[in-house]
């Protein structure tokens, strides 16, 4: 039986790629942080679902995990791993708590690391032959900075740039390093945007933008594509046989196109204008 280790499983992107692997007959390893999220998706997915109980931030969990995950393998070859656990740090920089942004950061960025340094080896277990791959889960904000949304900018920019320079060094082993960046996904990422997150900004310049944007974030969450449309790429880059670096999913591509390709200029100008951010 093929396996996959998924990260961040319980809800999400991680939640609908192992849907849909195991709805194609994968053995998905899913990490988790809490009993009860394993004991739910257990009986979700059933028995090709095996969880993984860690937070990516803890190395000395994730090696756990790993040492579990190489036994079950058995000598064999893991088909991927997909490093998906994130979180969303927001708030104009400026005030924005150092804490916040490190804790953005030790998810989004070292917990990639974390996890790759202790699974990737399960990727090319015999040394030779057929290797597996990894899938890093970035975002349109990979390339795209938006206003107050600084912190997961700079995580998912980061995840590009570290996914290419692994991809290339991981060349030795025949190990693939592939990006799925979506856009707006309806996940519960978006729900944890609470009015009250805006509110110790209250007293800011930025305050007025930073109601527009969160009513921007409820909505395209809201219109968002379903997690199982992320998790279709997933599986696409797992097995094609000639995958692309990169793969965009965004429910609106013309726009997201638009905003990746027009002069930066220009884009800061119809940002400013919307949000009211002109001087």
């Amino acid at each position: 039986m093929k396996s996959v280790v998924v990260t961040g499983v319980s809800t999400g992107i991680g939640w609908g790629t192992a849907k849909v692997l195991t709805g194609r007959g994968v053995r998905v390893f899913g990490s988790v942080r809490k009993a009860a999220a394993a004991d739910r998706l257990r009986q979700e997915f059933g028995d090709r679902f095996v969880p993984l109980i860690f937070d990516v931030t803890d190395e000395v969990a994730v090696r756990a995990a790993a040492e579990q995950v190489r036994v079950a393998l058995a000598g064999e070859t893991l088909m991927g791993l997909v490093n998906n656990a994130g979180v969303a740090v927001a708030g104009p920089l400026l005030h924005l708590p150092v804490a916040d942004f490190r804790q953005q950061m030790e998810v989004n960025l070292t917990g990639v690391v974390i996890a790759t340094q202790a699974f990737a080896p399960l990727l090319n277990a015999a040394g030779k032959g057929a290797s597996g791959r990894i899938v890093n889960i970035s975002s349109v904000a990979g390339k795209n900075g938006s206003p107050f949304m600084a912190p997961y900018n700079a995580s998912k920019f980061a995840v590009e740039g570290l996914s290419e320079a692994l991809r290339r060094e991981l060349m030795l082993f025949g190990v693939d390093v592939i990006v799925v960046a979506p856009g707006a996904v309806a996940t519960p990422i978006w729900g944890k945007a609470r009015p009250e997150d805006i509110e110790p900004y209250r007293d800011t310049p930025f305050y007025p933008a930073l109601q527009k944007v969160h009513a921007f974030m409820t909505s395209s969450g809201a219109a968002g594509l379903p997690p199982e449309a992320i998790g279709e790429a997933v599986a696409k880059a797992l097995t094609t046989a000639k995958p692309k670096v990169r793969y965009t999913v965004a429910p609106n591509p013309l726009t997201t196109f638009m905003m990746a390709n027009l002069p930066r200029r220009v884009v800061d100008k119809m940002v400013g204008k919307r949000l009211g951010l002109s001087a």
